[in-house]
């Protein structure tokens, strides 16, 4: 098992092309795939429970099963457990599940497992050295399906490949010089999972940290359904959080248009966003 750390970006309208043309990324090879990937569930949604992903990619060299553990959070970082194996077509491997992740699943969900939703994408990838730690940084553009409905990919992961993780932020403070970006909370597969079903924030928060993750799921939220309650929500708990660069955020979404939430993401927001994070999380 791998363990996976990462930062993960939301990008605004704008954000793809001013990160292609960053000066960050200058010089630096870059290599794109189209990625088309299928998640599964029980019918009763034993992974989502368990904050469980599992799904089959098809990459440019073949199929690859890969299966993530909920890990943990601090910082605005992910950390989570990571099985990953190529298997022969489009069919899930079940004994591979077995011997690679035993404890995992446990045979009655394996038996009911079933394609839940689609992912595709294409990845544009660059290899960056930043403070001594290497960055895999990649940006997704395509679209989650669900049945009829769907939303659209645009993000960017930064995943620490060897070195210090204080690495990823430093990273994302260059960048946030000219890119429309903003942290966020919510994976593909959460994402994924909330289109099918719908989204289900919490309920409370007592903290800075937690105030800060509820601002972001619901502004994840309100990205992908244009649901005023959301953005009135995600902007409450900006408020809740003190400092200036958050009232500033609160004061941007109480102007923003439900209709268009894409184009409410500017690059002078992304250091105010990088600001509150330092404010919020310990």
């Amino acid at each position: 098992m791998a363990q996976e750390i990462e930062l993960k970006l939301a990008l605004g309208a704008s954000g793809p092309h001013a990160l292609r043309q960053h000066p960050r990324l200058a010089g630096h090879d870059m290599q794109r795939a189209w990625l088309a990937n299928t998640y599964y569930d029980t019918p009763e949604h034993a992974l989502e429970r368990a904050r469980i992903a599992l799904r089959i990619r098809r990459t440019p060299d073949g199929y690859l099963q890969t299966l993530k553990t909920a890990g943990s959070g601090q910082s605005g970082l992910h950390a989570r457990g990571e099985w990953e194996w190529p298997i022969d077509g489009d069919e899930l491997d079940i004994d591979g599940i077995r011997q690679h992740a035993p404890d995992t699943i446990d045979d009655a969900a394996l038996a009911r497992l079933a394609p839940r939703f689609t992912t595709d994408f294409t990845r544009e990838r660059w290899d960056v050295i930043e403070a001594d730690a290497t960055i895999e940084v990649a940006l997704d553009i395509g679209t989650i399906h669900a049945g009829e409905r769907q939303v659209a990919i645009r993000e960017l992961e930064l995943e620490l490949k060897a070195g210090s993780a204080d690495a990823l932020w430093q990273l994302a403070a260059s960048l946030a010089d000219g890119v429309a970006l903003r942290p966020a909370n919510a994976s593909k597969a959460q994402r994924g999972a909330a289109l099918h079903d719908g989204w289900t924030l919490p309920d409370n928060a007592a903290d800075a940290q937690s105030h800060w993750n509820a601002a972001l799921e619901a502004l994840d939220a309100w990205q992908d359904t244009g649901h005023a309650g959301y953005r009135h929500r995600a902007g409450r708990h900006l408020e809740a959080l003190g400092g200036s660069a958050a009232q500033r955020l609160a004061s941007a979404l109480r102007d923003a248009d439900d209709a268009r939430p894409d184009t409410w993401l500017t690059p002078e927001m992304s250091r105010d966003w990088l600001t509150a994070w330092h404010h919020a999380t310990p």
